[in-house]
């Protein structure tokens, strides 16, 4: 590793803030190290209150010019950089995989082709975006959406560039331009994204990476006087912090904290659907926002769910997540590794049981989890886990169906395996939550909202939901007199 720059599996990956169009290094560094096997990737630049600053500051002044971009152009950077994505598709994925544990096949085909279709898609939303004027006694109203300003993304671990390009790509199609805070387990790929827009075109100062250590970064970018807007997706503790830090100054939130999302199985379901469902929720060794980690299965049917679902779990492979045959990879850092184990070992001392699972396994690594005999108001199906930690509930009717799935204080998402179109419409339409899906599981279209109830969150993503938010939506009226001659 020479000065500035880590390889990761024989990709180059520059270390240092991404400000202005320039790199920029701190004094003080942090060690990003790998899930996998506990290796060092690299020392990363460690920002404080003045890479806050300085970022800002740049964003602040390449405003102007990107918001007078007319949008054809804006559009036309954005694709340039989706080509850049594509390009290093292959780049991406393993450094991500080496940074964040997810499967590299799953980085390769899926992952890293939507974080191109995301610049995709909010560069041709922008070209259609419009509001059909109206009158009003004659008055013509129109709607527009004008740039709001410099605006902090601060982003998650646990798929950091997909989750952060759900952010910038709409933020720069508004005209804004952005100072992006990645997690600070998980910094290199914001990096390397940096370079790729510097190669598209994009101008300096209107993408900022900026990496640090929580709050110590964080505070200075959410409370300064210069942000106009401010997205988080993260924790509910966080997510307080930084409201305080915007309520100062009244500046808009989006916030995406998280949930304790249900899977809700009827009797009349597929059950062969249901459990795999129910097995999806594994996915990127649990630690997915939207993951319906508490079953609720009806009592009828609730011993041949729970046989299914073992003998297909007991069929996952758990191991090194750059093996193309693995299912499972490793979680992201040991203090999560031990927030996880410990929800677990206080849940079997409460009288819970592990039908699979409850138990570490080597290295970061923890063994697929079903806990059965838990009481509702029990901590492991009230609170969010993040790991491959599932529980299991019977009911006996649709009332109490309902009443356990929307019995906890999240509400980001909800899943309902039923063969009865009618029960389908009923349950869903009483659920408590930002996302239901019905026999399917993590269909996610960006035109459509996308956000969570209750300490789930607070607003909507997605098509024109997120221009409303990066955006100050204006409406002119105009009057049919007053005209001058201008002949």
């Amino acid at each position: 590793m020479t000065e500035h720059i880590t390889t990761v599996a024989g990709v180059a990956v520059d270390t240092r803030h991404w400000i202005g169009g320039e790199r920029v290094a701190s004094a003080a560094t942090f060690t990003d190290v790998s899930p996998i096997d506990g290796g060092t990737l690299g020392e990363i630049s460690r920002g404080t209150a003045t890479e806050a600053a300085a970022a800002v500051a740049a964003a602040k002044a390449a405003f102007p010019g990107w918001a007078a971009t007319p949008r054809a152009e804006r559009a036309r950077i954005l694709h340039a950089v989706a080509d850049g994505v594509e390009k290093r598709i292959e780049d991406l994925a393993i450094v991500e995989t080496h940074d964040n544990g997810a499967l590299l096949r799953s980085h390769r085909r899926g992952v890293m082709p939507r974080v191109a279709h995301n610049f995709r898609f909010f560069a041709d939303w922008l070209l259609k975006l419009e509001h059909e004027d109206f009158e009003t006694r004659g008055h013509t109203n129109h709607v527009s959406w004008d740039p709001a300003g410099p605006s902090v993304l601060i982003t998650p671990w646990n798929a950091p560039l997909m989750l952060a390009t759900w952010k910038i790509a709409p933020a720069l199609a508004a005209g804004n331009t952005v100072i992006l805070k990645p997690a600070e387990w998980t910094p290199l790929t914001a990096s390397l994204l940096a370079d790729i827009a510097a190669e598209a075109g994009l101008p300096a100062g209107v993408l900022n990476v900026v990496q640090g250590l929580g709050s110590e970064i964080g505070d200075a970018l959410t409370s300064h006087p210069d942000v106009r807007r401010i997205s988080f997706t993260g924790s509910v503790p966080t997510a307080r912090r930084i409201s305080e830090s915007a309520a100062a100054r009244l500046t808009p939130l989006s916030l995406e904290l998280g949930g304790k999302s249900p899977l809700l199985v009827f009797a009349d379901a597929d059950l062969d659907l249901a459990v795999d469902l129910a097995v999806e929720q594994y996915d990127n060794a649990g630690q997915v926002c939207l993951a319906a980690t508490r079953f609720l299965v009806e009592e009828t049917v609730a011993e041949e769910f729970t046989r299914r679902f073992v003998e297909k779990a007991n069929g996952l492979t758990q191991g090194d997540p750059r093996d193309e045959a693995t299912d499972i990879g490793p979680n992201i850092h040991p203090r999560q590794l031990e927030k996880i184990d410990g929800f677990v070992r206080r849940a079997l001392a409460a009288g819970a049981r592990a039908v699979i699972g409850g138990h570490r396994g080597d290295g970061q690594y923890y063994a697929p989890t079903l806990i059965t005999d838990v009481a509702q108001d029990s901590e492991i199906v009230q609170e969010e886990v993040f790991g491959p930690v599932l529980t299991l509930q019977t009911f006996t009717t649709e009332d109490e169906a309902v009443r356990l799935a929307n019995d906890t204080r999240f509400g980001l998402a909800a899943t309902l395996a039923t063969g009865d179109p009618a029960r389908a419409e009923r349950v869903t339409a009483r659920l408590v939550a930002g996302t239901v899906w019905v026999n399917c599981f993590f269909v996610r279209d960006l035109q459509a909202p996308f956000g969570g109830s209750r300490h789930s969150g607070v607003g909507r993503e997605g098509g024109t939901w997120s221009f409303d938010f990066y955006c100050d939506v204006k409406n002119t009226v105009t009057a049919p007199k007053g005209w001058k001659s201008h002949g």
